[in-house]
């Protein structure tokens, strides 16, 4: 499999080599988003029919704590054996759960397949950049990353609609049920260029504590989700366990000098982590903002979303047309709309703020978005060798579902500890101040994006 680039200058992901793994690629990513979207909105059924009203949370946290583990070990197993291994067995693990649960009887059942979803699609995603690294060349790889962006948006944009329709009409089975034949085209897709891929060399170091350091971050990101979506009593509690959890395993699941920002690789991966916790902490308020401060119906109050997505996959596209500029810049910048976006959104908190322009900030956050998230996944990979990228990869997905957990969780505190859902504007809005603060910080601390060692 040939890594070099066209003569040209332009990405090459469609010639005769890169169009299967590039559509078997997409195709996978916008199945999880498919499931993503889908799941959520089917969810109130599902467990109605399945008398398990009491257990609403859990089939997202079962989720949840399985992806963070397959995520670690997909990780390992991949700078072991190279991609081949996760890309067979994340599928076809997803498939198994996509069965199960649209089967199911029980919860109980239920569960299990959202465990084997979570497992499935935690490995496929790390082995997907490892591929990427191996498929295609240092300059297309920020079309790439544009690329599997872009796959989020049909998922967002029609995904909650279809997956509503499919429960009133059909089932809510159907949402599972629907996406098993297209994995297999997936990896109908993606299994050829695995069969070319040059042979692996293994990572030697042992990485002693791994697999704790797996349950350790599952259970505790599990744990703050779970305060984060119940905060109130007992369950801060389980909320801090949580932490307590988290603390050592992210010393053996983050490269050395992450928590301090290190220049590098570590500060690309923290910048991940701020970067998805102050977007999505705040964008997990603005409906609640919207209805219960502004009046907005559900359907409103789910447009600013919309076109955030919108805004995230014209960014990305964006960013990967420049691929000589440096991915710095985007970073920064990306940083900087969003930051700008968090602050506009924070007028909307009051009853007197401007909320008829929360689409349009909220569309300038999410392009922050799509412009950084691409670029940080291109310099971790330029950051990281043949031997390493499958635990530089897992790191950052980590960063990621951490921030969002515990900057989510922090926002649910407040808004528990200081307000309510019917009024949270006292919570709200310092809050989202403190998320545009964090978001300058990522901003300034860019600059440390550089130079990308390979420091663990």
């Amino acid at each position: 499999m040939t890594t070099t680039g066209t003569p040209t200058g332009k990405s090459d992901l469609w010639g005769a080599e890169r169009r299967g793994p590039t559509v078997g690629m997409v195709l996978l990513v916008t199945l999880l988003a498919f499931e993503n979207m889908g799941v959520s909105t089917a969810m109130p059924r599902m467990v109605a029919d399945l008398g398990g009203k009491d257990l609403y949370a859990w089939p997202f946290l079962a989720f949840l704590a399985a992806s963070v583990v397959a995520t670690v070990l997909s990780g390992r197993l991949s700078d072991l054996r190279g991609p081949r291994p996760s890309l067979l067995i994340g599928p076809a693990l997803f498939l198994v759960g996509l069965l199960v649960a649209g089967a199911a009887q029980d919860m109980a059942q239920l569960l299990i397949g959202r465990v084997l979803q979570g497992l499935g699609g935690g490995a496929q995603v790390v082995a997907v950049y490892v591929l990427i690294a191996l498929v295609h060349p240092e300059r297309d790889r920020p079309a790439v990353f544009g690329l599997l962006a872009s796959a989020w948006v049909v998922p967002s944009l029609v995904g909650p609609a279809l997956s509503g329709w499919l429960t009133e009409v059909l089932s809510w089975r159907w949402v599972f049920l629907g996406l098993a034949p297209f994995v297999l085209v997936g990896v109908f897709l993606v299994v050829p260029v695995l069969r070319g891929l040059p042979p692996h060399t293994p990572d030697r170091n042992t990485r002693p504590g791994l697999p704790l350091a797996a349950l350790g971050a599952g259970g505790g990101v599990a744990a703050l989700s779970w305060a984060a979506q119940h905060p109130r009593g007992l369950n801060l509690l389980v909320g801090l366990a949580g932490l307590v959890a988290l603390v050592p395993a992210l010393r053996v699941l983050l490269p050395r000098g992450t928590l301090t920002a290190r220049p590098g690789l570590p500060m690309t991966i923290l910048a991940r982590g701020l970067l998805a916790g102050s977007f999505f902490a705040v964008e997990a308020f603005i409906p609640l903002t919207l209805t219960a401060v502004h009046g907005y119906s559900a359907i409103a109050a789910g447009i600013p979303l919309t076109l955030s997505a919108l805004g995230w996959s014209s960014a990305a596209w964006w960013q990967s047309r420049r691929p000589d500029r440096p991915r710095e810049e985007f970073v920064r910048w990306g940083f900087v709309l969003s930051a700008a976006g968090i602050s506009g959104v924070t007028l909307i908190a009051p009853s007197w703020g401007p909320a008829w322009a929360t689409p349009v900030l909220w569309a300038v956050a999410g392009a922050g978005m799509g412009m950084a998230m691409s670029s940080l996944s291109v310099l971790t990979l330029a950051a990281s060798s043949d031997v390493d990228r499958g635990f530089n990869s897992s790191a950052l997905q980590i960063s990621d579902m951490l921030g969002s957990a515990l900057l989510v969780g922090l926002g649910g505190v407040l808004v528990a500890a200081v307000a309510s859902a019917d009024a949270p504007t006292a919570a709200v809005l310092p809050f989202d101040l403190l998320m545009a603060g964090l978001a300058v910080l990522g901003a300034v601390l860019a600059g440390r994006l550089r130079p990308a060692t390979l420091e663990r």
